[in-house]
């Protein structure tokens, strides 16, 4: 892949990204819901409610940190342009200054193309819901902070504030910075940054922090790991329903609680691990803060309660992150990510019917993408632990040839 000349991945961008924008403007159709309402009537009502100098309240699909009103907002930027036409360019042109991002360091720093492919090859392979939300946008965000981080961590640390008042997932990336000085810069830089633009948001409109409230009363939504339970138990009889409900379709009735609070009990596992792993780590080499980006991110989003289709979009661009450093230990995770992402675009828009209906084809489509992410998430964590933890031990114990310590011993 990396023998390939630049302007192959030039033109494969291009024709790829005009697939997108032709599927969001309506003149190619794809099979299934349209994911263009979202922009064009959701974010176009909040847009409406933001200009008025307040945060939508009463909306309980609002579940965003107060940032996220600047990428609702964008679409202003544009005027002469309706709402939904601006926002699919805006997203359109954060797709490019990620691809010339990382394109920029793999050319420049000597990093490898395959990083480049990644993100070339595994966004579209979402489907046209990419340029229909605005994850594209802060994923841009996250991911000029992991590229940051080796030599500007103060600036990693800004960027990633940026990115966790748009939409939190980004501070995840913190876990990787490298102990000492850059992580106290990091971390720093990144507190500061955070609490400024929630105080400058929560002075300047009402109800900033009103998407806390909202987002702790979601239940299982039809496409994440625990609601498996109960697309199976379906079958055997289970008598609860499946609705919209606080922006996303839902498992409502018995169990889904328990199901919901065992979600989030795993996700604070996978959080503790986290810490551990930060506390045992004995080696940290450069690719090790994309990759650790990248567990975290995985961790996060496979536990979630809340599985929606563009939380994929996240994981290609840390996972496009990792394998420009080719000592990166997170081929094998990323190839899992890339898989899922694609049934991820058959569940969702093409066959969600049948994810909803919970029938065979359904039920076969969720085991097989959520499948891939447990698996994706288990061999990055695996990896990581062993590359920074125990090989570094391992190393440390082993003891120097008799030749080697005979050598060091005589005087120079």
């Amino acid at each position: 892949m990396k023998t390939r000349p630049p302007a192959s991945l030039l033109v494969v961008w291009v024709l790829t990204r005009t697939l997108l924008l032709l599927c969001v403007f309506g003149v190619v159709t794809v099979p299934g819901p349209d994911v263009t309402s979202d922009v064009s009537v959701i974010y176009h009502g909040w847009s409406d409610v933001l200009r008025t100098g307040t945060f939508p309240l009463d909306d309980v699909t609002w579940q965003y940190p107060p940032a996220a009103a600047v990428a609702i907002l964008s679409p202003a930027l544009l005027p002469f342009l309706e709402y939904a036409s601006a926002f699919f360019l805006l997203a359109f042109l954060a797709d490019a200054a990620v691809f010339f991002m990382l394109l920029y360091v793999a050319e420049r720093q000597g990093k490898a193309r395959r990083g480049v492919w990644v993100w070339v090859v595994g966004l579209p392979l979402l489907g046209q819901t990419v340029y229909a939300r605005y994850d594209v946008m802060v994923t841009a965000v996250a991911v000029a902070a992991l590229l940051a981080a080796a030599r500007h961590p103060r600036a990693a640390g800004v960027l990633t504030a940026v990115g966790a008042m748009l939409k939190v997932w980004p501070v995840l990336l913190l876990i990787g910075t490298r102990r000492g000085r850059a992580t106290r810069e990091a971390w720093g830089a990144a507190a500061l940054t955070a609490a400024g633009i929630a105080g400058v948001c929560a002075l300047a409109m009402p109800g900033a922090f009103a998407f806390l409230t909202f987002q702790r009363d979601r239940g299982t939504e039809v496409e994440s790991l625990g609601a498996l339970v109960f697309h199976v138990a379906r079958r055997f009889g289970w008598s609860g329903t499946v609705q919209l409900n606080y922006g996303s379709v839902e498992f409502l009735g018995p169990y889904v609680d328990l199901v919901s609070a065992l979600a989030q009990g795993l996700t604070v596992l996978g959080f503790g691990w986290l810490v551990l792993w930060r506390l045992r780590a004995r080696a940290w080499g450069s690719a090790t803060p994309a990759d650790a980006g990248l567990v975290a991110v995985l961790l996060f989003t496979t536990t979630s309660r809340v599985i929606s289709p563009q939380y994929m979009v996240w994981l290609v661009g840390v996972a496009a992150v990792c394998l420009l450093f080719r000592e990166s230990r997170m081929t094998l995770p990323v190839w899992l990510v890339l898989a899922a992402s694609l049934v991820t675009f058959l569940e969702f828009p093409v066959w969600f019917g049948h994810v909803v209906a919970s029938d065979t084809q359904g039920l076969l489509l969720m085991l097989v993408r959520n499948g891939l992410l447990v698996a994706a998430t288990l061999s990055a964590c695996h990896r990581l632990w062993r590359a920074t933890v125990t090989e570094p031990r391992r190393a440390e114990r082993t003891p120097l040839p008799r030749q080697a310590t005979d050598e060091r011993s005589v005087p120079a």
